[in-house]
C-alpha cells in the first residue's frame, strides 16, 4: 500500500507573496492606461500576471472616476485607501466604507457644509 504525504519536498522552491505599494501600483497602472501600452508587456517586464495589472488598472479608472465625479465641489477633496473613502470638506474629514450609499453620503456631505 502506498500512503500519501501532504509536505513539501525538498529542494522546492518556497514562492513568498509579494507586496506591492498603492504608489508603484498606481504607477504601474498609470504606466498601462497610457494610449497604446500593452499590459502584458508592462506586465512582463516587472514580473507579474497580466491578470493582475488589469486589476490594478481598473482600480485605477474607478478612483479616477470617482474622484472626478466628486471634484467639481468646491473646497472638497476626495481620496480613496483601501476600503475607505476619505472626503475633506475645509477642516472636516468624512470617512466612509466603499458600500455606503451614495445617497446617505450625500447627506452627510450636505450636512458637513451646512454646519
Amino acid at each position: 500500500m502506498i500512503e500519501a504525504v501532504a509536505e513539501r519536498l525538498e529542494g522546492a522552491p518556497r514562492q513568498l507573496r509579494r507586496r506591492w505599494s498603492d504608489e508603484f501600483k498606481a504607477q504601474v497602472a498609470a504606466e498601462a492606461l497610457e494610449p497604446g501600452a500593452s499590459v502584458s508587456a508592462i506586465a512582463r517586464r516587472i514580473g507579474i500576471h497580466p491578470s493582475q495589472l488589469f486589476a490594478w488598472r481598473r482600480d485605477a479608472r474607478a478612483e479616477r472616476h470617482y474622484c472626478s465625479r466628486h471634484s467639481s465641489d468646491e473646497g472638497a477633496v476626495a481620496s480613496m485607501t483601501g476600503a475607505v473613502i476619505e472626503i475633506a470638506i475645509g477642516e472636516v474629514v468624512v470617512r466612509a466604507g466603499r458600500h455606503v450609499e451614495e445617497a446617505h453620503l450625500q447627506r452627510v456631505i450636505r450636512a458637513v457644509r451646512s454646519a
